[in-house]
């Protein structure tokens, strides 16, 4: 396995992004490969703050549930 399809393996990216990324990277088209995964970061950092504000509600409520119970 070449170092490219790798490290879109390591990144978490699916079967159809890595074939899309290799396609257009093996055929010199490099700005539309970093477009699209500029766009699929974009895509998780979108759900890491919807995560993180999950987090952050979650804890809110453990902290009022351990202060009305003390």
């Amino acid at each position: 396995m070449d170092e490219l399809t790798q490290s879109l393996e390591d990144a978490g990216c699916d079967a159809e992004m890595i074939g899309t990324v290799r396609r257009l990277y093996d055929s010199g088209q490099v700005n539309d490969a970093v477009r699209v995964l500029r766009r699929h970061r974009c895509e998780l950092m979108d759900q890491l703050h919807e995560s993180q504000s999950r987090v952050d509600c979650l804890d809110f409520l453990v902290r009022s549930i351990e202060k009305t119970s003390l």
